[in-house]
C-alpha cells in the first residue's frame, strides 16, 4: 500500500497455525541507496546556479528559509492569510503591505545581529509578547473614576533588545485620567 515507505523495511510475521492469527511482527529499517535515509543530517541542494559556490547556496538557501518563515508569521498577524484576492488591485496591496512589513522586520534584525543578539524573528516576538501596557480603573469616593495606564517593567531579555535598538523600555507614558 505504502510503496516508498515499505522499500525502506524489511517486515516479518510469525502466524499461530491453529488460528492463522499473527503472534509477532517484526521489522527492521534498511537504508535505501542514494536517499535522504543514506546520508541522515545532510542537505543535498540543487540550484541552476553551476557558478555559485557552496557558501553562497547555503547563505542564499537559509535566507529564503527565514525570509519564507518571516513571511508566514506577518501574514498571519497582520491577518492576512489566507490569501483569496481575485482583484488585482487587492493583490498588490497584499504584497505591499506584506513587503513593507517584511523590511520593518529585517531592519530590527539586522540592529540586533549589530549588538550580537541573533534570534530569529518568532523568538523575538515570543520574548517581546509578555510585556503589556495596564489599565488600572478605581472608583473613588467622590464618585469619579481614575484610570491610570502604564506599561509593564521590562524583563532582562526584553531591555536587551529594546536597547540594541535604541528605544525606551516602558512604551507610552503613565496616563492619568480622572472621570
Amino acid at each position: 500500500k505504502y510503496s516508498r515507505a515499505s522499500k525502506q523495511y524489511t517486515i516479518s510475521v510469525e502466524k499461530d497455525d491453529t488460528t492463522g492469527n499473527a503472534t509477532k511482527i517484526t521489522w527492521q529499517r534498511q537504508a535505501v541507496e542514494n536517499t535522504t535515509d543514506s546520508y541522515p543530517g545532510v542537505y543535498c541542494l540543487r540550484t541552476s546556479h553551476a557558478d555559485w559556490d557552496e557558501s553562497l547556496l547555503w547563505n542564499t538557501y537559509t535566507m529564503l528559509t527565514d525570509l519564507e518563515a518571516v513571511f508566514r508569521s506577518l501574514k498571519s498577524e497582520l491577518g492576512l492569510r489566507p490569501i483569496h484576492h481575485q482583484i488585482t488591485d487587492r493583490v498588490a496591496g497584499h504584497l505591499f503591505i506584506t513587503v513593507l512589513a517584511y523590511h520593518l522586520v529585517h531592519t530590527i534584525r539586522f540592529k540586533l545581529k549589530q549588538k550580537k543578539i541573533s534570534s530569529s524573528w518568532s523568538s523575538i516576538r515570543k520574548l517581546l509578547s509578555t510585556q503589556c501596557r495596564v489599565t488600572v480603573s478605581m472608583l473613588c469616593r467622590n464618585g469619579s473614576t481614575v484610570h491610570v495606564r502604564k506599561s509593564t517593567r521590562p524583563e532582562q531579555g526584553q531591555q536587551e533588545v529594546y536597547s540594541a535598538l535604541g528605544i525606551k523600555s516602558h512604551p507610552g507614558q503613565t496616563i492619568k485620567t480622572t472621570i
